[in-house]
């Protein structure tokens, strides 16, 4: 039997087909290079490599932008859609991040959710929920673009679990979209669904 009282190792999570993981710590320039080979994998042989070229290079690059990005908030992976919705490329994400309470909240769900919404630039809507058969926190707002343009308007869905066994240590999942060009439109609304779906496959991992 396995056994419960040591802490996980790591976790697993269910994706639909068309998501790929990006590993934050190792392996993020191998699994990039395998999301670009598979992107191109199905392209005739005889297709002119001066079209894609720089088709390929632009994906790439894509990519690292999003791992950047990742790495600012020290991700531990990062998850994108890699296929058209409804003909639409959409921007979303999931990025998986440990954190850090002080052991006299980290005990206490309701006390994270305190202080989650106390941090500045923090509202929304937050609630229980439970993780693998554990208590956590999902927080659900929308953050307003920029005045300058360099961020649009997002919906985002953060899940905030604590690790069984390991006093203090916390996992924040946070999902991010803005739709269709709108975080509350009808597109936003089903990539919730879909994220929320993909968090009850949530397990941690001892092995």
């Amino acid at each position: 039997m396995t056994d419960r009282r040591v802490a996980p190792r790591g976790y697993q999570l269910i994706l639909p087909p068309e998501w790929a993981r990006i590993p934050m710590r190792t392996g993020t320039d191998e699994a990039i290079r395998g999301i670009v080979d598979d992107a191109f994998a199905t392209l005739p042989a005889d297709a002119p490599q001066d079209r894609i070229g720089p088709y390929r290079r632009e994906l790439v690059r894509r990519l690292k932008d999003a791992v950047k990005e990742a790495r600012k908030a020290e991700a531990l992976d990062l998850y994108l859609p890699l296929e058209r919705m409804h003909g639409i490329v959409v921007a979303a994400s999931i990025v998986v991040s440990e954190m850090r309470f002080p052991d006299e909240v980290a005990s206490d769900p309701s006390a994270v959710a305190r202080r989650l919404l106390e941090a500045p630039g923090r509202a929304g809507t937050t609630s229980s929920v439970e993780v693998d058969h554990a208590p956590g926190v999902r927080t659900e707002r929308t953050t307003k673009a920029d005045q300058d343009g360099s961020e649009l308007a997002s919906r985002r869905v953060d899940y905030v679990i604590p690790v069984p066994d390991d006093p203090g240590r916390w996992v924040s999942v946070v999902f991010s979209t803005v739709g269709a060009g709108q975080p509350d439109d009808e597109l936003a609304d089903l990539f919730v669904e879909l994220f929320d779906a993909m968090m009850s496959t949530f397990r941690w991992s001892r092995s």
